[in-house]
């Protein structure tokens, strides 16, 4: 078996994934536009995403992303890493059919993990059902939220619990329709050690002293989950609500995004593999000056720089999750920064240029390209901007000459 050979099981995942894709959620995409459009809302819950999930879970097409057997099919990241990527030609739909969801995955391994017994029967068994959502409240609006240590948001004991006082902004998922519950991030000790200063707690969505400020615009789009800044008034959370214990919201955090990020870059690949399946059909089906755009040298340099550049991050990504696998997220962290710099900045030109050989249709939203850009852009900084993960790639490199030079 070589090193990226798929096993017989994941292999008949992507099967019967791509049949879905192909029988469910690609026609579902004009429905799911008419339903958002006719409901006025911008946070609506249309009745198409519930219909793709019970077809979802009828061909066993659910909480594929989950490493736990007891909660999931157990697939390695390896055996995930072709399933993201599938699920990401349609961004919007797919990861919410299947219950494999940004950042709900992230929140349900928390979970898993970390959770209380009250925890995984109140919060993390409906997340695994589908039956509520959950959003994750980490980045703050007054600091450099790309540093983790500069978090602010105060969580000051008192009592038999604490008291929050902060505000959060770019909490995605907390204006979907069926958020009910956040992970918190906030500081219970500016006094310890600069990672010991951190701890995460379990907050409802609904807790008094929580207010929904507004929801974010990204790129000019109001996304449907939602991107809402959030105001901490005195918040009361009992101390059974903290997840591992006071000073471990660092250590957390570092379990939590390592996963997330490469789940992001799995997407990723699959937004650039459809938007240079669209390039190429409006190429060929689109003639300029007496001969079909496709003919032109410029547009055959960027279809096959694309194939390239989509064969590097693939093989980069699929190297990140066997590592992950085989030696843990910790030893695969080089890796992990690597792909998740390359994938969005790659996809990114691609969609860019899908854009341009869809000429002015491409920045409508009558093909998905506008909405990939957008939401490529976004990658770009979420769970860390490039800058942040150069820097830890080029202290790794530098780390093997120190040394040598001294």
């Amino acid at each position: 078996m070589s090193l990226f050979e798929m096993s017989e099981r994941a292999t008949k995942y992507q099967t019967d994934l791509l049949e879905f894709m192909d029988e469910c959620v690609y026609p579902a995409e004009s429905v799911y536009e008419t339903q958002m459009a006719e409901s006025g809302n911008p946070h609506f819950q249309p009745p198409i995403l519930e219909d793709l999930k019970a077809q979802a879970r009828e061909r066993g097409l659910w909480n594929l992303f989950h490493p736990h057997p007891e909660w999931g099919p157990g697939l390695t990241n390896l055996e995930y890493a072709p399933l993201a990527e599938i699920m990401g030609r349609s961004p919007h739909l797919a990861p919410e059919a299947t219950n494999c969801a940004a950042p709900d995955t992230g929140n349900m391994e928390v979970f898993t993990l970390f959770g209380s017994d009250e925890h995984k029967e109140k919060y993390l068994k409906p997340l695994l059902e589908g039956t509520i959502r959950s959003a994750f409240a980490m980045t703050e609006p007054q600091v450099a939220s790309s540093d983790a240590t500069n978090v602010q948001l105060s969580m000051v004991r008192d009592g038999d619990g604490y008291v929050l006082n902060g505000r959060k902004w770019f909490a995605s998922n907390a204006l979907h329709q069926n958020c009910k519950v956040m992970i918190v991030m906030g500081k219970t000790d500016p006094n310890a050690a600069t990672h010991r200063q951190q701890s995460m707690m379990v907050v409802p969505l609904d807790a008094p002293g929580v207010t929904v400020m507004r929801g974010l615009t990204v790129m000019g789009y109001q996304d449907r989950e939602g991107h809402a800044e959030i105001d901490f008034k005195d918040v009361r959370v009992p101390a059974k609500d903290v997840l591992k214990g006071e000073g471990e919201g660092f250590a957390i955090a570092q379990a939590r995004l390592g996963p997330g990020r490469i789940h992001h870059c799995m997407r990723a690949i699959g937004m650039a593999e459809r938007a240079l399946e669209l390039l190429c059909k409006r190429a060929q089906s689109r003639v300029a000056f007496g001969r079909p755009i496709s003919d032109n040298a410029n547009i055959r340099d960027w279809i096959a720089e694309a194939r390239i550049d989509i064969e590097m991050i693939r093989l980069l990504t699929l190297k990140t999750a066997y590592l992950m696998d085989t030696v843990g997220n910790k030893a695969a962290q080089v890796e992990i920064a690597a792909i998740k710099v390359a994938a969005p900045n790659i996809a990114l030109t691609i969609v860019d240029r899908a854009m341009q050989v869809h000429g002015a249709g491409g920045l409508t939203e009558d093909f998905p390209l506008a909405g990939f850009w957008a939401h490529l852009r976004t990658l770009r900084l979420a769970d860390g901007p490039d800058e942040v993960h150069k820097r830890a790639i080029a202290r790794q490199e530098l780390g093997k000459y120190r040394k040598e030079s001294r």
